[in-house]
Parts: C-alpha cells; sequence; structure tokens
C-alpha cells in the first residue's frame, strides 16, 4: 500500500529493490556501457556470457524496459540502458566511497603519530590531546619529542616527526612548510622556592642578573627574546650561566642552587610549587612582560598526512578551540608560505 506522510512509503519508493534489483545487475550494466560486449562484462565480473545473459534478462524484467540491442560488434545500450547505466555507476561509486571513508575511520583509530613540541605547548596543548587519545583512542600510538624548534624542525624534514608545534628558524625556507599560527610564548622567571627574591613582591629581571643563570642555547627564541629585552632595557647579559636543553637539569639546578631560569608560563605554572607537579620552585614576581615570538602548528607542504595523524590534529584544533584566550593568534587564517 503506498503512502504519502513522511517517513512512510510513497508510491515509486524503493520499487527498484522491491522487485529484486541487486547489485551484480548494476555492475554488469555499468560495465556493458563500456565494454560493449556482453562476453567482455562477464568475463571482468568472472561469470560466464549466458549467467550475464540471464542477468541482463532480469534485470530488463525488474526495470521493465529493453535495455541493450544486439549488433555485429556486440550490443549497444538502448536510452534506458544507458540511464540505468549511469545511475547504477554513481550508485556504486558511492558505495566506493563509503568503503573508502569507513575504512579511513578504522585506520585513524590505530597507528603511530609521531609529533614535536617546544616545552610550553607540550604541557599545554599536547598533555591534554594525549589524555583523550588514552580515552578514546587507546590504540594510536603517539611519539612526542620535546627539543627547541631548530631540532624539530630538523626532525620534520628528515621525517622523524609528522608535525611540530614551535617555531620556523630562520635559516628554514617558509615555502615548504604550512603554519598554522597559535599564540606567543608569555616568559616567566623561576627558581627555588628558598631563593632570597621569592619573598618580593615585586622585582625587576635586572635584580636577576646577581644570581647564576641556567638558559637554553645561544639562538634559541627564548633566550633570543630573554637577551633582546635585556639589552634593550640597558641591563647586561647574565654573567654566569649554564647552558642546557634538559628541563629536568634546569629544574635540578635552581632546586639546589640559587640560580635562576626563565621558562614559558605554562611550564612554570605546571612544575612551581602550587602546580600540577608540586616541585620545589616557585615564580619569581617580574615585573616586566617578555614574550617569545608566536609559534605554530608546522607541518611538511607536501605532506599527505595519514588517518591517524589527521585524528590527532583534529583533536588539537578542538583544544585550541575550548581555551581560545590561551592561543590568541589561533582564530587567524591558516597561512601556507
Amino acid at each position: 500500500m503506498d503512502m504519502t506522510s513522511d517517513g512512510e512509503r510513497y508510491s515509486g519508493q524503493d520499487e527498484f529493490i522491491r522487485r529484486g534489483l541487486r547489485f551484480s545487475q548494476m555492475r554488469l550494466i555499468a560495465l556493458l556501457d563500456r565494454k560493449g560486449q556482453i562476453s567482455s562484462a562477464a568475463a571482468q565480473l568472472g561469470m560466464t556470457q549466458s549467467a550475464a545473459s540471464r542477468l541482463l534478462s532480469e534485470l530488463e524484467h525488474t526495470v521493465g524496459a529493453k535495455l541493450y540491442e544486439r549488433h555485429g560488434r556486440g550490443v549497444e545500450l538502448t536510452e534506458a540502458g544507458q540511464a540505468m547505466a549511469e545511475q547504477a555507476l554513481v550508485i556504486l561509486n558511492q558505495l566506493d566511497y563509503a568503503h573508502r571513508e569507513i575504512a579511513q575511520i578504522v585506520e585513524g583509530a590505530r597507528g603511530l603519530v609521531r609529533m614535536g613540541a617546544v616545552t610550553g605547548p607540550s604541557l599545554q596543548l599536547i598533555m591534554p590531546v594525549i589524555r583523550q587519545l588514552r580515552r578514546d583512542f587507546p590504540e594510536i600510538e603517539v611519539s612526542v619529542q620535546v627539543d627547541t624548534s631548530d631540532k624539530l624542525a630538523e626532525a620534520l624534514f628528515s621525517h622523524a616527526v609528522d608535525f611540530y608545534i614551535g617555531r620556523l628558524p630562520e635559516d628554514m625556507d617558509a615555502k615548504s612548510v604550512t603554519m598554522r599560527p597559535l599564540g606567543v610564548e608569555p616568559v616567566t622567571m623561576i627558581a627555588g622556592v628558598h631563593h632570597p627574591l621569592a619573598g618580593r613582591e615585586s622585582i625587576s629581571i635586572g635584580e636577576c642578573l646577581d644570581y647564576d643563570w641556567v638558559m637554553q642555547p645561544v639562538g634559541t627564541p627564548l633566550r633570543r627574546s630573554v637577551e633582546a629585552h635585556l639589552m634593550a632595557n640597558g641591563f647586561q647579559l647574565p654573567r654566569h650561566v649554564l647552558v642546557t636543553t634538559s628541563p629536568l637539569l634546569s629544574l635540578a639546578m635552581i632546586a639546589e642552587t640559587d640560580a635562576v631560569t626563565p621558562v614559558a608560563r605554562p611550564v612554570a605554572d605546571f612544575f612551581h610549587a602550587g602546580g600540577k607537579l608540586g616541585a620545589a620552585i616557585c615564580q619569581l614576581p617580574v615585573r616586566e612582560v617578555i614574550d617569545v615570538s608566536a609559534y605554530s602548528i608546522i607541518q611538511r607542504v607536501s605532506a599527505l598526512q595519514p588517518p591517524p595523524v589527521k585524528r590527532v590534529l583534529a583533536l588539537i584544533e578542538r583544544e585550541i578551540a575550548l581555551h581560545p584566550d590561551q592561543f590568541p593568534e589561533s582564530g587567524a587564517r591558516r597561512q601556507q608560505n
């Protein structure tokens, strides 16, 4: 019985399916349009010519129209046959697309994702994403390289990481990457909880120069930003500097001595005595504002990211959208250089 209300059957709905239309018939008529011979179409489908002829006869009965005419060189589709072949091809292509899409969804739930990040975003952005992955996609294996931007750029172009969150080194060709701007890193000074400057209400960064410093190597963005600020405000550079890229060694030094170190604020928030790690360090009340240059999500311009990487990038975008105040440049248009 035919119906006309929403969600119920109406005249013609699923008519071919109800008459017994089969996918094998759709594949055959689509191939027949290309091949022009029943024998060739049957061979490609792995059936005999007689079986193919029987399927076509049944298909003509199903659609209620003659679909092809025989001639000396093979067969030629009628107007009805041509329409049936075209629609069959559309449906079969849509099913192929659905298969690929579902396969990618399945593949995106497992595999290896290798990412890199400078220290601040590794705590502020990568850690929440890893928590989501462990909960929702436990079969995705994650490798995270935390390092300076120059090392991460080397890793990107040696294919050791799929993408990284950091800065593009000055000697790197900007045309070789895509960059998704996120924001600047505010810098703060940290020291041991018993440091002589820890109890003050407000200090100048110049007062930190009376103590040893632990810093990243020369030329790294954080060190350049701090040194540029010092020189621009008439201060001398630190006289005694321990150079290391190891956050662990930096923390050990300032916890055991009166040394100080500049770090990204998310790092300080994580490690200080009242932070998540509860380490025996504190943020010094430096009144000057120092920002490291903007960082981005950086990928090779030619990279075709596999499904697991795309999934992780999507989770990163979701985390950014949840905290727009932490990533002030995230609303900017994606840049491709």
